[in-house]
């Protein structure tokens, strides 16, 4: 075997001369794996779709329809440490296989769901789903970094993430087409709904067998070295939580979630209620503003080929801290623009701090992608604590809250990423 690893200085990584993206013979299994960024990305900004057509054809207030997101999110953090300890044991395809099947499960489960009409059934079938995506995205980010060169894996991860963000624009889209635009008000019929998430478990499906035929490559382990596995043992010299750049990027991911939760969450509502726009044109704004984010993913593919990832990541942390000031001023258009622009910098923010907290763990690296993966939980937590601000002071006051989010993440990015 032959070493890549790079020399250690001052507790940071130098880039070698001339790393690659990735290599030829990784690139099949790179094409794989990032589509799974986008499945999930679908998935998941669906869930807001549902939510809105639940309250129609299931006669559900808005506290009940949120049960979605709280069964979605809720899987994320029962899932996390089990989809990272099947990962240790078995390999990242095997962990790969185990998401797809339960994401294709938990779609296949919307159809008894919607032949009884029973709201319970469609929280189970959304738990089980969000367990599958849960391990896709526990075992998709360290299978990705360790596609390549170690030193080039904050780039691989900010490209694969740019295909979540462009699931985030189409989730929407096909929910909006498929299951809004022929909602009739008082309508009961779920037909919309079980015949959309029948085609997406058989498409999920066939990705799943098709990965089943494809041969992993030897891997490039997080310490740099080439191993015959995807889970060979690479001892570290110490135990996970004595790594202090992992548990700041856990915790950096869990105040990121959060922010994004809260940010995304009152979008509609600032451009409602701040800009006096008609609903239906606030709703459609929603498709750029995720598109600033997929514009940012791919800027930022780029620019972390000649700025340092945690020296950008401070940077967009601080960008977010200013925008967030002026977003909260409620200046109208400036301000707007301003929202739109959270959306663009927080786009490099979880893949590299996913890559950031990664770094040099060996045979932790699956235990820590769990952790790490398990801060998603802020977003179920921080958006309710937004709503309850909006609701007293009004919702461009609301803002304020997410820069104390961007004040943490600031911190991991100037400071605390380093690998000691």
């Amino acid at each position: 075997m032959t070493e890549i690893q790079a020399p250690v200085v001052s507790g940071e990584l130098r880039e070698p001369a001339g790393a690659e993206f990735t290599e030829r013979k990784y690139s099949i299994v790179l094409a794989f794996v990032t589509s799974l960024f986008l499945c999930w990305g679908v998935a998941i900004t669906m869930g807001d779709v549902l939510n809105k057509h639940f309250q129609h054809t299931l006669n559900l207030s808005k506290s009940q329809s949120a049960f979605i997101q709280f069964a979605i999110f809720g899987a994320y953090f029962v899932m996390g440490i089990p989809a990272g300890l099947f990962m240790k044991k078995f390999g990242y395809k095997k962990g790969v296989l185990l998401g797809l099947s339960l994401f294709a499960l938990g779609s296949f489960l919307f159809v008894p769901a919607a032949n009884t009409a029973s709201f319970a059934f469609f929280g189970i079938a959304l738990f089980v789903l969000g367990c599958g995506l849960s391990t896709l995205e526990t075992v998709a980010h360290p299978f990705v970094a360790s596609l390549g060169d170690q030193q080039t894996s904050d780039q691989r991860l900010n490209f694969a993430q740019s295909f979540n963000a462009l699931g985030a624009i189409v989730g929407p889209a096909i929910g909006s087409y498929f299951l809004l635009r022929n909602n009739v008000k008082g309508g009961t019929d779920l037909t919309s709904v079980k015949d959309l998430y029948l085609v997406i478990g058989g498409i999920i499906a066939l990705i799943a067998i098709a990965f089943s035929f494809v041969k992993v490559p030897p891997l490039i382990a997080p310490t740099g070295v080439l191993r015959e596995t995807a889970h060979e043992e690479i001892r570290p010299c110490k135990k996970l939580f004595q790594y202090s750049h992992f548990k700041w990027a856990a915790v950096a991911q869990f105040f990121n979630v959060a922010a994004q939760s809260g940010t995304w969450a009152f979008f509609i509502n600032y451009g409602h209620e701040v800009m006096k726009l008609p609903e239906a044109i606030a709703g459609s704004y929603m498709s750029i503003f995720m598109a600033m984010m997929l514009t940012g993913r791919f800027i930022g593919t780029f620019l972390i080929r000649v700025v340092r990832p945690h020296t950008l990541l401070a940077i967009f942390a601080f960008a977010n801290i200013l925008m967030c000031l002026i977003v909260a001023q409620g200046l109208g258009w400036v301000s707007y623009l301003a929202l739109f622009a959270i959306n663009f910098f927080f786009s490099i923010m979880f893949p590299t701090i996913f890559s950031l907290g990664l770094k040099s763990l060996g045979t932790h690296t699956p235990q820590a992608s769990s952790f790490i993966s398990m801060g998603v939980v802020g977003g179920a937590v921080f958006p309710l604590l937004m709503g309850r601000v909006a609701d007293s002071v009004g919702v461009a006051n609301s803002y304020y809250l997410p820069i104390i989010c961007y004040g943490v993440i600031l911190l991991f990015g100037l400071k605390f990423y380093k690998v000691k």
